[in-house]
C-alpha cells in the first residue's frame, strides 16, 4: 500500500481536504500503479490524465461519502469537499 497517501476524509482529518491533497493522493497512487516516479516523455500525456481522473474520482468520492458512528460532529453531515479551481 501506498503509505505516503493519507486518508482525507473526516474525522480523520481534521480540516476539508483541499485540491492539492486530491491531486498529492492520486499522483501516489498512480506513480505505485505504474512503477514510474515520473513518466518518460513518451508516457508524461497518459500519465498526466490518469492523475487527473484520479484525482476527479477521490473529489466525487469524498463528496459522496456518509460517515456514520464515530459520534463527532463531523460523522453526522457528508464530507465537505472544496470546489475545484477553475482551469
Amino acid at each position: 500500500m501506498c503509505r505516503s497517501i493519507k486518508t482525507l476524509r473526516p474525522p480523520v482529518l481534521p480540516e476539508e481536504a483541499t485540491e492539492e491533497d486530491f491531486h498529492a493522493a492520486a499522483l501516489q497512487y498512480v506513480r505505485k500503479v505504474s512503477g514510474f516516479r515520473a513518466p518518460a516523455a513518451h508516457n508524461r500525456e497518459v500519465f498526466e490524465q490518469a492523475v487527473d481522473e484520479i484525482t476527479e474520482a477521490t473529489r466525487k468520492l469524498l463528496e459522496g461519502i456518509e460517515v456514520r458512528g464515530s459520534g463527532g460532529a463531523a460523522a453526522k453531515q457528508p464530507a465537505q469537499v472544496p470546489e475545484p479551481a477553475p482551469a
